[in-house]
């Protein structure tokens, strides 16, 4: 056979086809019930966490306390505040778990089902796949986050007032503008996820079994976040994907101070290379036998 009819003969994945990948990828993790199970309960945090002010704030008095990024004692004032106190409870621990228990999935689970060397037989390439499978995660990183806010906005509506607001400045922004921020918010938490995608689609290559990989990302997360509590390593915590998580508060003030919030995304941004390269070299490198 000529280079020519070997060229020819080479199939070479279509833009459709590419889109066809992605959209199934997106279809089949979404239809998962271990997804849907993660998805209700991060609905159901800001529905526990409206229902435990309320009745703290029953009697009539102020409630919140003082914890959180200054949103706790604003929800009874206005509901829309629920939506920045679940983010700010659910961003340490349960949406970064959720992404890395879908991430650590994305390969391995392919690989300890059999299915992944059929996936590879298609004209999608190694390197198509992987960014497919990203892609996905980083679909459902921002399904997660909307998820959260929008549950968190229903209970905010039904069991408190909502109107016009008070930053964290003391400055008054209208509802509207609030509804902005708050949509702002949530994509920046969305960003926010990147670097544990691309390290949990990191540790999906270097295995076969998806409980596995699950159970190590989620055990890196962890860690990195007790690390971040620790005193004594001050000098690393800015070096750490979780350091700067919360500094979406920082968009509720008047003006806002970009500062914390740009170097959290390009922290995520530095993640997601780094890890992402070091899964591409891996998962290029592979010898796929499931």
């Amino acid at each position: 056979m000529s280079r020519a009819e070997t060229e020819s003969a080479v199939v070479r994945p279509r833009p459709s086809w590419t889109l066809g990948l992605f959209r199934d990828e997106v279809r089949t993790t979404f239809r998962r019930w271990r997804t849907l199970a993660l998805l209700g309960v991060l609905a159901a945090v800001p529905v526990l966490v409206g229902i435990a002010v309320r009745i703290e704030t029953g009697d009539g008095s102020s409630g919140g306390g003082g914890g959180g990024p200054a949103f706790v004692s604003q929800i009874t004032n206005n509901g829309l505040f629920l939506v920045f106190t679940a983010l700010a409870a659910t961003l340490p621990f349960f949406l970064p778990m959720a992404v890395g228990v879908i991430a650590g999935d994305a390969v391995a689970g392919e690989a300890g089902a059999g299915t992944l060397r059929y996936l590879l037989v298609a004209p999608s390439g190694r390197t198509r796949l992987l960014l497919t499978k990203y892609a996905t995660v980083m679909v459902f990183c921002l399904a997660a986050t909307l998820v959260v806010a929008v549950s968190a906005l229903a209970v905010g509506a039904l069991l408190f007032p909502l109107g016009d607001l008070t930053t964290i400045s003391g400055t008054r922004i209208t509802f509207g503008e609030g509804l902005l921020r708050a949509l702002l918010i949530a994509l920046v938490v969305a960003a926010s996820l990147l670097g544990v995608a691309a390290l949990g689609l990191f540790v999906s290559t270097l295995t076969n079994s998806g409980i596995a990989a699950m159970a190590t990302t989620v055990g890196l997360l962890i860690t990195v976040q007790i690390l971040d509590q620790i005193p004594q390593l001050h000098a690393v915590h800015p070096y750490l994907f979780s350091h700067y998580w919360l500094s979406f508060a920082d968009l509720m003030r008047e003006p806002v101070h970009w500062d914390d919030l740009t170097r959290n995304l390009g922290l995520q941004a530095l993640y997601a290379a780094v890890f992402g390269s070091a899964a591409w070299a891996r998962f290029t490198t592979k010898d796929v036998t499931a």
